[in-house]
């Protein structure tokens, strides 16, 4: 009886973690380059029950099954389908059509440098005529960090990348690819950095200026999602109240036998 307490919990466990992933995902419905995250469940392992020193087996352990004792979530991941592309009008502003990345280089508090990969095309200059992120990490052309003079009157961004002021070649955006995205390990909401075993290839993606892409995040489906996460949870809480009633009863009984 116990063990289906167990279960009941383990349940309500994996429903909040998984709507911990929903709700992450519904407010990053708006964060420009956001890619949502979907969460699995599994079975936790099986256990082999034991009879333990039982009189009619001779006093020797005997394994009497395997048990499962619940759910938890399996595993975490990324989807990396293609968000919407919106007009902004903006002359740094850039998005990627196709598969691809943008490459910056982040600066963390300790001093260490990585290199790191994002969807979020929000550019801006500083006022060295730094071409930075909206984090303020420095966007990575094919020769390094991108200056553009800041008098520039006209900058022109092509689809392969290529920056021009006022006519002049400044540097390619550095827009990368990977083999497999499962070798991508997400930083904050739009950042991913590769792990080992990730294989670096050429990105086919279009530049696109004057446009960013959206979070890839289905609103009406992630509600959905939470109303059946919400009931599920509140099953395994009606699960729990049945065995407590249960046992409170059997205990009482059993006080009032006893007496």
């Amino acid at each position: 009886m116990l063990r289906g307490l167990y279960t009941a919990w383990t349940g309500m466990v994996n429903e909040q973690k998984r709507m911990d992933v929903l709700s992450n995902n519904m407010a990053n419905a708006t964060t420009v380059g956001f890619k949502l995250d979907k969460s699995t469940s599994q079975a936790f392992d099986q256990v082999l029950d034991l009879k333990i020193r039982d009189g009619s087996q001779a006093y020797h352990n005997q394994a009497i099954g395997h048990l499962s004792l619940g759910v938890k979530i399996g595993e975490t991941h990324t989807d990396h389908a293609q968000g919407s592309i919106r007009q902004t009008g903006g002359t740094y502003d850039v998005a990627l059509s196709g598969k691809g990345f943008f490459t910056v280089k982040c600066v963390t508090a300790d001093g260490e440098t990585h290199t790191r990969y994002t969807r979020d095309g929000r550019f801006m200059l500083t006022k060295e005529g730094l071409l930075v992120d909206a984090d303020g990490n420095a966007v990575q052309g094919q020769g390094g960090d991108i200056y553009i003079p800041t008098d520039a009157k006209q900058v022109a961004i092509s689809e392969q990348g290529m920056i021009t002021a006022d006519g002049e070649v400044i540097d390619t955006l550095n827009v990368v690819d990977f083999e497999n995205y499962d070798y991508l390990k997400k930083f904050g909401n739009t950042l991913f950095e590769p792990v080992e075993g990730a294989t670096q290839i050429e990105a086919k993606a279009a530049v696109i200026q004057g446009y960013t892409e959206q979070s890839n995040v289905n609103v009406v489906k992630e509600m959905v999602d939470m109303i059946t996460v919400t009931r599920a949870y509140e099953a395994n809480q009606k699960v729990i109240r049945s065995y407590d009633s249960m046992l409170q009863n059997a205990a009482n009984e059993i006080g009032r036998v006893s007496g």
